[in-house]
């Protein structure tokens, strides 16, 4: 965790809420302070927060969880303003602005949403602002939901390539067994990430307020090691958790990603044989992939072939027909077609719009040769 530059932090809704009897201001306060201490030493954070359906049961005067899809939307309704105000009055005692993002499982499912979430968050952590992230559960429902924001936080780890995912719980971190059960449980301080062991290790969730539990935890970390992020699990009242982490002290259970981040979001992008179409692009763009390292501008392509979306995984060829390189495309094929040969300045004018300047961001692209 020590050289992470870009985290995301998770809490749960035990924490958030102090186990349902409202928004934990202390705590809330406390997580604030420490993503402000580490933003000013120049790291990006993400916030993904529970909370929302808990604080409105609360503001709604209900004491159990509801089963009706639509009375929990009507929860996570109201919760939800009192929880985005509560990060951002926090956030601005430190000096920092806060944003709140809702997503939902289609948001990343989907190419085209997916590219635009991502390049909001990456815009948002730009600007210095801290997103505060959580499920759209005004709008869910069973077929779309994340379930937990265990696997939310995970999601958000791959979609912005964070170096590491930090899950906030009520437990110290993982057991061999249930400690409540088994006094022979012994703890884990280190693990890899997707070890099938660990499921075996995790027991069920373990409260009423939440969906989630130590099983989804796991499960989250080896979607994080997908992308290359590490993942720890700590107890979220422990003083300073998230200093402490990040500067590489051993607290709670640290899940380690066994492949480096570059590595695996090139491998897969490498790996797609689903290619919906390719642009052809001139020598000296070319020279700027391959000996520069640089991202393709539209001003550098010749033609479009195929049709393809945003989002979408396309070829890179050079003036002679070979593949140089293959990656994420900024631009509808047929919108690159209209900015074949076109500088920057142009796009808004030809398009009505400006979306990237690059056709393909260079941590988008990878090279096939």
């Amino acid at each position: 965790m020590r050289n992470a530059r870009r985290i995301v932090v998770k809490v749960g809704s035990s924490l958030v809420t102090n186990e349902g009897r409202g928004l934990d201001q202390v705590a809330i306060g406390e997580w604030c302070r420490q993503l402000s201490t580490l933003v000013r030493e120049g790291r990006e954070v993400i916030m993904v927060s529970s909370g929302a359906i808990a604080e409105g049961m609360k503001r709604l005067g209900w004491s159990s969880r509801p089963h009706e899809i639509h009375e929990l939307q009507a929860a996570a309704a109201v919760g939800q303003m009192g929880l985005a105000q509560m990060y951002e009055t926090r956030l601005r005692e430190h000096g920092l602005g806060s944003a709140q993002v809702l997503l939902t499982h289609a948001d990343l499912a989907d190419r085209e949403r997916y590219l635009n979430a991502r390049s909001t968050l990456l815009t948002l952590l730009k600007l210095g602002v801290v997103p505060v992230i959580n499920e759209n559960d005004t709008v869910v429902n069973d077929e779309i939901k994340f379930g937990d924001n265990d696997t939310l936080g995970a999601l958000v780890a791959n979609l912005v390539e964070a170096d590491a995912l930090i899950i906030l719980t009520d437990q110290k971190g993982l057991y061999t067994a249930d400690p409540r059960k088994d006094p022979a449980a012994q703890f884990v301080h280190e693990a890899q990430a997707g070890d099938p062991k660990l499921e075996a290790m995790a027991g069920g969730a373990g409260s009423s307020l939440g969906k989630g539990g130590m099983i989804t935890k796991i499960l989250a970390a080896k979607r994080a090691a997908g992308s290359g992020a590490s993942t720890a699990i700590a107890w979220g009242r422990e003083p300073d958790a998230l200093l402490r982490l990040a500067r590489g002290e051993a607290i709670g259970t640290l899940l380690v990603a066994q492949t480096q981040k570059n590595q695996a979001r090139k491998q897969w992008m490498a790996d797609h044989l689903q290619l919906r179409g390719a642009v052809v692009i001139d020598a000296g763009a070319a020279h700027k992939l391959l000996e520069e390292g640089k991202s393709l501008l539209p001003i550098g392509m010749t033609a479009v072939e195929g049709e393809f979306s945003r989002g979408d995984v396309i070829a890179v060829r050079d003036e002679h027909g070979a593949e140089i390189a293959r990656g994420l495309a900024n631009y509808a094929s047929s919108e690159a077609r209209l900015l074949c040969r076109k500088p920057s300045g142009e796009f808004e004018r030809l398009l009505g719009y400006t979306a990237e300047p690059e056709m393909l961001h260079r941590d988008n692209l990878v090279l096939s040769r």
